[in-house]
């Protein structure tokens, strides 16, 4: 537990020391992985002398604190990001600016203005309706559909059944919601 190499053949580095070397130290801040070896009296002194900022000017320590409070990395400064930037944060790559400035621009984007359960939704997108009608706007898209698709309407043809069915099935989500005025 004391940090000895204990299979370590090496000599202590201090002059005039024959103990064996079983301690390592850096040998300067700038090649943290070349060690000077010691015994454990003068990896001690060695240690006691040691100075990481040595030699350092006062704007290189501030430079070391300030790159230290970031964990080495560098910072931009928020709202600034190119549009590059927010297309690459959504995996695109878009170097010749095709997609153009509109493409993450908040008021171009068509946004919903309120939250519906999927199933409402999706019966929304069948019954070719907007999320901001009535139930009773709803219910004439859903009367007329209807009747274009119903059998007795195309003299027998059966071919729009599966259809007809879906729209059914929407007017069904719709008619029980809470989320539509009447």
């Amino acid at each position: 537990m004391s940090g000895a190499f204990e299979t370590s053949t090496r000599r202590c580095d201090k002059e005039g020391c024959d103990l064996p070397g079983q301690y390592r130290a850096p040998k300067s801040p700038r090649a943290l992985d070349d060690y000077y070896w010691f015994c454990k009296d003068h990896v001690r002194e060695y240690n006691l002398n040691w100075n990481y900022f040595q030699g350092q000017s006062e704007a290189e320590f501030q430079q070391f604190l300030d790159n230290a409070t970031v964990w080495e990395r560098p910072t931009k400064p928020f709202g600034r990001s190119t549009q590059e930037q927010k297309w690459a944060r959504h995996g695109v790559d878009d170097p010749l600016d095709i997609l153009g400035a509109n493409g993450t621009n908040p008021e171009v984007r068509l946004k919903s203005t309120r939250k519906l359960p999927p199933t409402e939704r999706k019966a929304l997108e069948i019954l070719e309706a907007r999320e901001t009608w009535t139930r009773t706007e709803i219910r004439k898209q859903y009367k007329s559909l209807v009747k274009d698709l119903h059998p007795d309407m195309n003299g027998g043809d059966r071919s729009d059944e599966d259809r007809l069915q879906e729209v059914v099935w929407a007017w069904d989500q719709i008619k029980d919601s809470r989320s539509f005025k009447d």
